[in-house]
């Protein structure tokens, strides 16, 4: 039986695909928000597609702030930037 490939939304253009596929912003126990490429830190976290687009719009409609509970500072927005240049 094939193994089943978790699904994620992003939150700028709301489409599901492979959690892989995505980037996940996390909010620690402690309250630390941080971009997490290993996709297994502890938190709550929030999910974005490599696009500088869903991106975008997901700082400007303050999205990841609603899905985490918590405000994301500039450091966080420039640390996704640089993994969406990368890929």
């Amino acid at each position: 039986m094939p193994k089943k490939i978790p699904q994620r939304m992003c939150l700028g253009c709301r489409e599901h695909k492979d959690k892989k596929e995505l980037v996940r912003v996390v909010r620690s126990p402690e309250g630390e928000v941080s971009v997490d490429l290993t996709g297994r830190k502890n938190g709550r976290g929030a999910y974005i597609c490599r696009s500088k687009d869903c991106l975008k719009k997901a700082r400007k409609q303050r999205l990841i702030s609603k899905a985490l509970n918590c405000e994301i500072t500039d450091e966080v927005f420039e640390q996704l930037l640089e993994q969406m240049e990368e890929d």
